[in-house]
């Protein structure tokens, strides 16, 4: 699906009866300010894509323009050209960035990926062990990239182990296809894609996020002096994110119908996209800033993220976990 078609996928949305929502404005705000926000298509980011159909930013005084990328790769440079103010990240991007000498910080989590991220391969291949030699397919600087290295880890193995295959999410389901990729390493909806394929029954999971609990954590993102300039402004999309979820959480099969058309799926298969993603309610988000070796934290995962980063010399060492988010938006509606 081109970002095109998403775009009118957004546009053009079944019309979702608002009267039960007491807190959404009947018109947009005039003279809202806008945001315009990086972000990939992921069952994770539904509650921002019901308050963008629904406009619950409009309470607010916000205006949420969000462009949507084929590759999670290219966002963290569009933030910093200023293509965009901000970015839907995973949290090992915002750790690869700052150590890298680019100013970019959370604000606030979005979700915990509990399976939908995901190494799918042929039957034959029962475990992480039987990739050695074998091509896999994956994109390099990303979510995929960074669980298949800590996959390898886990196993005593390394990227030396296997045969890297460069290749977008959106491009594994059609290799693995054609039969010319025996391991693919991607998200949702792409890893239902694949185990759809054929019968059914020619592809599996032998590992995923929920194998490695809070370390691909979905989060916003925006440069330090986007933060220093639009403080406002982020708080009220934190604001709609909130108000997205609760929504959906009251409406939960007219959310499915909303983010099931930007998913490019049925309702039905939206929902069970989403319960590959734990989507964190604000008054949860505070435990992601603490001090922890939990991977729940920014501490934990990032321990283990930057150890990876740094074995695959993707940066020379890990920055200070410290400056990679802000946590005073969360503070100050939590309090």
């Amino acid at each position: 699906m081109t970002v095109s078609m998403l775009r009118c996928f957004r546009k053009t949305l079944l019309g979702v009866g608002l009267a039960s929502v007491s807190f959404v404005a009947p018109m947009a705000a005039q003279g809202a300010e806008t945001l315009k926000i990086g972000t990939v298509v992921w069952a994770g980011y539904g509650p921002f894509y019901v308050a963008d159909e629904l406009d619950l930013y409009d309470e607010f005084g916000l205006d949420v323009d969000l462009q949507f990328f084929n590759d999670p790769a290219l966002i963290p440079s569009a933030m910093a050209s200023r293509a965009v103010d901000g970015g839907m990240l995973t949290y090992d991007q915002v750790v690869g960035s700052v150590a890298k000498g680019l100013k970019h910080q959370v604000v606030m989590p979005i979700d915990f990926s509990n399976g939908g991220d995901a190494i799918v391969a042929d039957k034959s291949i029962t475990s992480i062990a039987d990739f050695k030699g074998k091509a896999v397919g994956y994109n390099p600087l990303s979510p995929s990239d960074f669980l298949l290295a800590y996959a390898l880890q886990s196993n005593g193995m390394s990227e030396k182990d296997i045969r890297p295959v460069n290749m977008t999410p959106e491009g594994i389901p059609g290799a693995m296809a054609s039969g010319s990729l025996p391991v693919g390493v991607t998200y949702e909806p792409n890893v239902s894609q694949i185990l759809g394929m054929g019968k059914g029954d020619k592809y599996h999971v032998v590992y995923s996020s929920k194998d490695a609990p809070g370390l691909i954590t979905d989060v916003l993102v925006f440069d330090q002096s986007v933060i220093e300039k639009r403080p406002e402004a982020i708080t009220a999309m934190i604001k709609g994110y909130q108000a997205g979820l609760d929504y959906m959480q009251a409406n939960p099969e007219e959310s499915a119908k909303i983010i099931g058309k930007v998913l490019g799926v049925t309702a039905e298969e939206a929902v069970e996209q989403m319960e590959g993603a734990y989507n964190l309610p604000l008054d949860e988000m505070a435990k992601s800033f603490e001090k922890s070796e939990d991977t729940t934290s920014f501490f934990g995962s990032g321990a283990v993220i930057a150890d990876i980063l740094v074995k695959n010399q993707q940066i020379q060492a890990a920055p200070d976990f410290a400056e990679t988010f802000d946590a005073s938006f969360v503070e100050a509606l939590t309090e």
